[in-house]
């Protein structure tokens, strides 16, 4: 910019040399037009005092940025249609520090100049630190070698790492390679085996001849039809969240349907794949290739190397990136069943939970799960699922409204806020408080609690439930999210105890045959030597053992036996027991 000396008001905003030089009546063609060269060069004009000169000044380098989406295309002068379509942005992304920089001077220039926003969504993060807390710095190298991540985890990893972190709602994310880590350990190997699960089975059907799975949604099983309603769910909710740009919650809401399809349907489901001869197998992985087809499409966009591998697997096509992204509407709704699904999946989370608690292995069975909820007739469908979840003989389904939470080990405790209620109820509230720690108090069929003869509002008081552990009797207690609680059955008695032996025994000779090299379909010799619970155990449930590890014939005995050497497997089943396993093909 060119001011007058003699009339500062005068200015003159210099578009080019070649202006420069119209302006001067020099050829400045080769002139250097930065400072201190260009501040030599002054003219003046027909008319008007004073001379013209440099201002001193330069041009924040924002408002370059601030020109970006014509200057990116050196509007006006050229591609103007296409700028007009193209203008303004559908989002721009950028972090926290740029509302201050790029993006207000992105919007002071289009409203200057087109009265106009400059875009029409903004993503804005947080801060990318190193490992040590620091601003991530290449003179400091406090960061993992992005080039080791990529061999080592994969690009998607730390793409991942990046999305799902709290860096995408503001906050501040510090790199570690333990945090890239856990991506691939919760995210990438589960998704990943859902795939390899499903084609080493379809593959093993019909006898080795595999089974070319098809899109299909009109299975009658029950979980089948609950996958695919949460599956239209799943798609549903990521439309909406990677529509708002809200990709952070996309990854949670991707994670959860994982969970499902992983730690629920496939597990529930695997009786089904195994058999491969029969429509409800046929329809199982027809469900799971649906399922995988369209959550590859539906995550494309966080994961584009993992899921482009996957679909190409699953159709033979070219490209994921090249498909539409899946409709909700194409898959069936059945919110109602979705909900009574997730209420079991509660109740075996819960039971999952006692189990731990109390060292409980999961291999090892129970006699009986209590479930005491408001609605048990809604999980009457479900009664075999859960009980096959968490290993138990029984189901029972109790109404809450006929059980006495006494008698279970549960309890609720009021408590009365003093502040909040002080205000309304006076000296009073004295009386409420010595109700709520004496026991004087009560909640009426319609929600009011009343303490000390009070009746009490909202926000005056809290109402927790509480949890004693073991009922009288009757076993260890957990409650339910939404109400309820259930109670299972902990005493082990000697015939649980032998069974849990067996299945413990089931899941070392499979990991023996995957040792081995053996394939699912491949029947085996088996030999079992061990402690003599292991015995008895081979011996007790010898059917199921065979089944399970498709062997065709096993050979059991007791701790006296010996085996040449050092032959077989050395595995460890039950509480500590020993035992020595031979696998071989048949």
């Amino acid at each position: 910019i060119w001011r007058n000396d003699a009339d500062p008001a005068r200015m003159i905003a210099v578009g080019s040399l070649a202006e420069l030089s119209e302006l001067t009546g020099q050829d400045l063609a080769d002139l250097d037009p930065h400072r201190p060269f260009i501040d030599d060069v002054t003219f003046t004009l027909p008319g008007e005092e004073g001379t013209y000169r440099r201002v001193r000044q330069v041009i924040d380098a924002w408002y370059d940025s601030g020109s970006m989406p014509f200057a990116q295309v050196h509007y006006p002068f050229e591609n103007a249609e296409w700028f007009e379509h193209h203008f303004p942005g559908d989002f721009i992304v950028e972090y926290i520090g740029q509302t201050r920089g790029w993006f207000y001077t992105l919007h002071v220039l289009a409203t200057a100049l087109f009265d106009r926003p400059a875009f029409r969504s903004c993503v804005s993060h947080g801060i990318v630190l190193g490992y040590d807390g620091q601003k991530m710095s290449k003179s400091l190298r406090n960061y993992p070698d992005v080039s080791e991540v990529f061999d080592r985890d994969g690009a998607d990893a730390m793409r991942w790492f990046l999305m799902s972190s709290p860096i995408l709602r503001g906050g501040n994310l510090v790199v570690t390679e333990q945090g890239i880590r856990d991506g691939v350990r919760q995210v990438l190997i589960p998704l990943w085996n859902a795939w390899s699960f499903f084609a080493l089975y379809a593959n093993a059907a019909r006898g080795g001849q595999g089974y070319d799975a098809r899109r299909a949604t009109d299975s009658d099983d029950v979980l089948d039809r609950y996958l695919l309603a949460k599956l239209r769910e799943f798609v549903a909710a990521m439309q909406a969240q990677l529509g708002a740009y809200e990709i952070a919650a996309a990854c949670d809401t991707m994670r959860g349907f994982l969970d499902v399809l992983t730690n629920w349907y496939i597990r529930r489901s695997r009786d089904r794949f195994w058999g491969g001869e029969s429509e409800q197998s046929f329809a199982a992985f027809d469900t799971l290739w649906t399922a995988l087809e369209t959550v590859t499409r539906a995550i494309a966009p966080l994961l584009p190397l993992t899921t482009e591998e996957i679909w190409r697997g699953l159709t033979g096509n070219r490209s994921v990136h090249l498909a539409d992204y899946p409709r909700s509407e194409d898959l069936p709704a059945d919110h109602g069943l979705v909900l009574a699904m997730d209420r079991a999946r509660d109740v075996c989370a819960a039971g999952s939970s006692l189990r731990k608690a109390r060292s409980l292995r999961a291999r090892l069975p129970l006699a009986r799960l209590t479930v005491v909820v408001p609605q048990p007739e809604a999980l009457e469908p479900f009664r075999s699922i859960v009980a096959s979840e968490l290993n138990v003989k029984e189901v029972a389904l109790v109404e809450l409204a006929s059980a006495s939470e006494a008698d279970f080990g549960i309890s609720r405790r009021l408590t009365v806020n003093a502040r909040a209620a002080g205000p309304r109820l006076g000296r009073d509230v004295q009386a409420a408080i010595r109700g709520s720690k004496s026991g004087d108090w009560s909640v009426s069929p319609d929600g009011v609690v009343t303490a000390g003869g009070l009746p009490l509002v909202a926000g005056e008081y809290t109402l927790d439930t509480v949890v004693s552990g073991e009922a009288a009797g009757r076993g260890a207690t957990a409650t339910l999210p939404g109400g309820g609680f259930v109670v299972l059955d902990t005493t082990v008695t000697p015939e649980l105890a032998v069974e849990g032996v067996a299945r413990d025994l089931v899941r070392a000779v499979q990991q023996a045959r995957r040792d081995a090299g053996l394939h699912v379909t491949d029947r085996i010799s088996l030999t079992v030597v061990g402690d003599p619970e292991v015995f008895e155990a081979t011996v007790t449930h010898r059917d199921l053992i065979v089944r399970e590890t498709l062997a065709v014939q096993l050979a059991s005995a007791g701790p006296d036996s010996r085996l040449p050497g050092e032959v077989g497997t050395a595995v460890s089943v039950g509480d500590g027991l020993a035992a020595r396993v031979v696998v071989s093909k048949r």
